[in-house]
């Protein structure tokens, strides 16, 4: 008997509501988040909320998609990684969820998603990103994935960065 399990999304609140403390929350947020060992403690007392409501907060904030994403930037480069590649690989519809899926478990892959193609110029639906120390050890890593995952059939480019932009995160409200 062949049980498919499908995925179901929450239902989201019809309108987020919004209050005073939200919105400072919200600004506070944005530029990051305090380094200490209780950084939402720390904002929750910038705020007047507990460590636990400025959570409970953040999650309906990011539920009900008043904060779109929520996560951390990585600065690589100042952590030794001078190398990085998005590579973009041609995988038939059928197999992308299966492959990115399998390319998403290597702890190299920071970022694994699909998008669509843009033909005839752009064939790539499935982009990952590797950070190494240099070229060759990205290079090593992408041949990894072709083993691993069993790519050597499977159509790719290697794009190295030339030019590295500021990182930052989203800006929901102005100062």
């Amino acid at each position: 008997m062949d049980m498919k399990v499908k995925y179901r999304q929450p239902a989201l609140p019809p309108q987020a509501k919004i209050d005073e403390q939200d919105e400072a929350l919200i600004k506070l947020i944005q530029t990051g988040l305090p380094l200490t060992a209780r950084p939402y403690a720390d904002l929750g007392k910038q705020v007047g909320m507990t460590e636990e409501q400025v959570i409970n907060r953040i999650a309906y904030l990011n539920k009900s998609n008043v904060i779109k994403r929520f996560g951390i930037v990585v600065r690589h480069h100042e952590l030794g990684y001078k190398a990085n590649a998005m590579t973009v690989w041609n995988i038939d519809d059928d197999k992308v969820s299966q492959l990115g899926a399998c390319m998403g478990e290597f702890d190299f892959v920071t970022l694994c998603y699909r998008r669509p193609r843009r033909l005839p110029e752009w064939p790539y639906n499935l982009f990952t990103m590797i950070h190494g120390k240099d070229r060759e050890h990205v290079l090593s890593n992408i041949e990894m994935l072709v083993n691993q995952c069993g790519l050597d059939s499977v159509e790719h480019q290697v794009l190295f960065s030339t030019q590295r932009f500021k990182q930052r995160g989203a800006i929901y409200r102005k100062s």
